[in-house]
């Protein structure tokens, strides 16, 4: 049997890491700074992160949700006080896609409607409704487009007041920072804006953290960048969709819905969500952002890799916040990449944007490894 062939794939086989440093086949190393599309957080084999999955796997690896489970609480009760977001309740589930999916339900629930406002150039996820909030058409399968999704510019105040007052929205679902679309950000006012037009009109405002959060940002959810200190400016999604950093490699995802909600049995489910070896992946996570310190080592990094960016004549812009962060050009990037991997063993992303080369390294990187990158790249762009 094959492989179903939907991955171009570059010429390069990984067999071990460790931090920011990948080994391929040939014993050849190189630098990562893509993290695997945003996914590794505190660096590969990260050891705590190690132990605390090999002391789990001695104990029990998994077991469903139909029994108590003390590691899922753990989590939860850790993840409240990192993320200062205590007054919420946790949905653990496996994926970023199936966060969206659970978010996307919660509000239909909850509103007992079903139309959704997403924006252009989104991305979130490639399950059912995630996928059919996603602005990407090559993506949605004829199934996908019966869900009723309006897709509004960013930052345009008028279309999304006049959407957003019609009837039959059970939501709002918003990327702080695009991913796959190019870094493209919300201003603080138009997100401030969406906050209360959702609450005025009685419609979910669902905060997709699944690429931003978990420190990326420079703040543990990128949304967090747009509270202003006067309570009546601040922004407090309804839910917010958590993944790929939360696990550092380990599949898992969840959702933090607002104590507002109501929970009732069979509502939501999930069978290998929140087992025992994700919840153990999920709190080293936490332990390793707390002990290093890392949510404001991205934030400085981010400041530093804008200066080292400035230097460079050819970069037309920077993108993004934090360690979620890209150089723009004025040309197609993707031989760039190519020439950063096989010339100079450096893994970065593209986006929809094909003039944007992405950054999303672990948060633990150094201003050494910045120096290292920008050396490579004016070597590769001569």
């Amino acid at each position: 049997m094959k492989l179903f062939d939907v991955y171009p794939l570059y010429d390069v086989t990984p067999v071990s890491a460790k931090g920011i440093e990948v080994w391929d086949d040939k014993g050849q190393k190189y630098l990562d700074f893509y993290g695997g599309h945003a996914v590794i957080s505190i660096g590969h084999t990260h050891p705590h992160y190690v132990k605390r999955i090999e002391d789990q796997l001695e104990k029990i690896a998994f077991y469903s949700n139909s029994v108590q489970n003390p590691v899922q609480e753990a989590l939860a009760e850790k993840l409240g006080k990192a993320s200062d977001c205590e007054n919420y309740t946790l949905f653990m589930c496996n994926s970023g896609a199936e966060a969206n999916e659970n978010a996307l339900k919660m509000a239909s629930f909850h509103t007992g409607k079903a139309k959704v406002i997403a924006f252009r150039n989104s991305f979130h996820g490639r399950t059912s409704a995630a996928v059919a909030t996603t602005d990407n058409p090559k993506i949605n399968a004829p199934i996908n487009l019966q869900q009723e999704v309006t897709f509004l510019p960013l930052n345009d105040f008028d279309a999304f007041e006049k959407a957003i007052a019609s009837e039959g929205y059970c939501a709002v679902i918003l990327e702080a920072i695009q991913g796959v679309g190019g870094l493209d950000e919300p201003t603080t006012k138009f997100y401030q804006f969406i906050a209360e037009k959702c609450k005025e009109n009685g419609v979910v405002l669902i905060a997709d953290e699944v690429q931003s959060g978990y420190g990326r940002s420079g703040k543990f959810f990128a949304f967090q960048h747009h509270s202003d200190t006067e309570r009546s400016r601040s922004v407090q999604p309804d839910i917010i969709s958590i993944a790929k950093g939360m696990g550092n490699g380990f599949p898992v995802g969840g959702i933090l819905i607002h104590e507002s909600f109501e929970a009732s049995y069979g509502l939501l489910g999930t069978t290998f969500g929140g087992n025992h070896l994700a919840c153990a992946a999920s709190l080293a996570v936490l332990e390793v952002l707390e002990d290093e310190n890392l949510v404001d080592n991205a934030a400085e990094l981010g400041i530093y890799f804008r200066t080292k960016a400035a230097a460079v004549p050819e970069i037309i812009k920077v993108k993004g916040r934090g360690l979620m962060i890209g150089l723009e050009f004025d040309f197609e990037v993707a031989d760039l990449r190519k020439k950063l991997i096989y010339d100079h063993y450096m893994f970065t992303g593209s986006a929809n944007n094909k003039k944007l080369l992405r950054f999303l390294p672990a948060l633990n990187i150094t201003k050494e490894h910045i120096d290292l990158f920008f050396e490579a790249l004016q070597k590769a762009l001569k």
